[in-house]
């Protein structure tokens, strides 16, 4: 009996010492494989920022932000930051990336997250896109910084679409070498931010606020292989690309916010059987968009620097000239690309003003080579646009329809009803550059300047014709003509 307590005894203990042994090894697994995931995510965050070349953008015709102060991190460092008001902020995230860790070799894995995010820093660059920074297996970019636009969140879902193709097309690899494959939840919001230049030697671009935040819960709250985006980001993007409203997510402090997915580009703007391939005809329309960016940095720039001694082509003359080239152009049935290059064409042709008077033409040419590709313009269309700006000089005739629209615009005073009043802002500006007239040489000079013109267009002759003949009967009221 006491040989039978002794061996119960010796049995219990031996079970203690295994669980506890069991146990222990269970806590050393858990913390080594924390401690090794904790590492790659170290190493993947070095190697990808070794490999990222950041980029000091030349800061264009427009600033790109709104106003500048101090802000800090949340370890205190001050930081000099920039406030912007819409800006388009993605978050990435491999679904499964713990999962995956275990079955992996981290030298591999390491490697493997490498190629995704110098591939995915590709695509970024490729579309305009700044990229933020990674955490670990996440990626951020924002599109709107440093360079201020109307077509980041067009851009930004180009960017998710590519980068989503690219997963597609690795996850087809791996099933066919019976391989584990990875997954990308991606999220998209659009708002204001702050950003800033942290780290010690101030390149990489951060930036703080909800719209951040709210961008990280659309990923969080996505789905593997979709592209959530908000409501907000929704209405900027809904005439190019299919939408699938999914419903509403409630934010803290900021009520319900809807949530939509990202299917595709709209079907007359795609690429035939390629529906996330954007065609020419989405780019000629996200062009269109652009355009206000330039037209806007254009009228600022004319408005601040022209001297005021030029009174006639002022800005407001080259606003006439934009309208005017719409007007006719949409009356002779020119395509969305045509109607594009006579608005830039119409914008640009007196900002040589900006620097000469003499041969300004040439100046306003040598600026649109300077400044147009930064708009996304390609070099077929600015030789077009030289073009255009070309005919506009005296004496000069319009050898194709577009260039036919263009000179009627530019002439458009001479049928309108004010055309006493920019005659004589004419007068005087030539006056004071060209040498001395007296007015009744000028009017003299317009009479017979006005008889022999005529209007290139059927629509311009519609338009102006009746009004350009009312000018003739004014012109020889005031004109001595019974005397010469």
């Amino acid at each position: 009996m006491a040989f039978l307590k002794a061996m119960l005894s010796f049995n219990i203990s031996n079970l203690t010492l295994i669980f506890l042994f069991l146990l222990f090894a269970y806590v050393l697994y858990t913390y080594i494989r924390r401690q090794v995931q904790k590492k790659i995510e170290y190493l993947v965050n070095i190697r990808v920022e070794k490999a990222l070349k950041v980029k000091e953008k030349a800061m264009q015709i427009r600033t790109g932000f709104d106003s500048e102060s101090v802000a800090h991190t949340k370890d205190g460092t001050k930081v000099k930051s920039v406030k912007y008001k819409s800006v388009t902020v993605l978050f990435a995230d491999i679904q499964g990336f713990t999962k995956i860790v275990e079955h992996l070799n981290p030298d591999l894995l390491i490697d493997e997250l490498d190629d995704f995010f110098i591939k995915f820093d590709s695509i970024v660059e490729k579309h305009g896109v700044e990229k933020i920074k990674t955490i670990g297996d996440a990626y951020m970019a924002a599109g709107g910084i440093p360079e201020k636009n109307r077509i980041h969140a067009l851009r930004m879902i180009l960017v998710a679409l590519e980068i989503q193709n690219h997963m597609v097309s690795l996850r087809s690899k791996k099933i066919l070498e019976h391989q584990d494959f990875w997954e990308l939840r991606i999220g998209i919001h659009t708002g204001p931010v702050i950003s800033g230049r942290v780290g010690r030697n101030k390149t990489a671009p951060d930036i703080w606020g909800d719209t951040v935040n709210i961008a990280s819960r659309m990923e969080s709250s996505g789905i593997a292989g979709e592209i959530n985006v908000t409501g907000v980001t929704y209405q900027l993007v809904k005439d190019f690309f299919v939408c699938e409203y999914r419903g509403k997510m409630p934010i803290k402090y900021k009520g319900e916010i809807d949530m939509y997915f990202v299917k595709g580009i709209v079907p007359e703007l795609a690429e035939e059987n390629k529906r996330n391939q954007p065609n020419e005809l989405f780019k000629v329309r996200l062009q269109h968009i652009r355009f206000i960016d330039l037209e806007e940095a254009i009228l600022e720039r004319l408005e601040n620097e022209l001297p005021v001694d030029i009174c006639y082509h002022n800005v407001k003359h080259t606003i006439d000239v934009v309208t005017q080239v719409e007007i006719i152009g949409r009356g002779e049935g020119v395509s969305e690309e045509e109607l594009l290059l006579l608005k830039t064409a119409a914008l640009m042709h007196d900002t040589g003003f900006l620097i000469t008077y003499e041969n300004h033409e040439q100046i306003s040419i040598e600026l649109c080579n300077d400044i147009l590709p930064r708009f996304d313009y390609n070099p077929d269309q600015i030789e077009k646009i030289i073009q255009l700006i070309n005919v506009t000089r005296p004496k000069t005739k319009p050898a194709n329809k577009l260039e036919s629209i263009m000179k009627d615009a530019d002439l458009d005073y001479l049928g309108r009803t004010d055309f006493l009043n920019l005659s004589e802002n004419l007068f005087k500006e030539l006056n004071r550059y060209n040498g001395r007239m007296s007015i009744q040489e000028w009017n003299k000079k317009q009479f017979d300047f006005i008889s022999k013109h005529r209007y290139y267009t059927e629509t311009a002759r519609n338009m102006r014709q009746v009004n350009k003949d009312k000018q003739l009967t004014k012109l020889k009221q005031i004109l001595p003509l019974s005397r010469q």
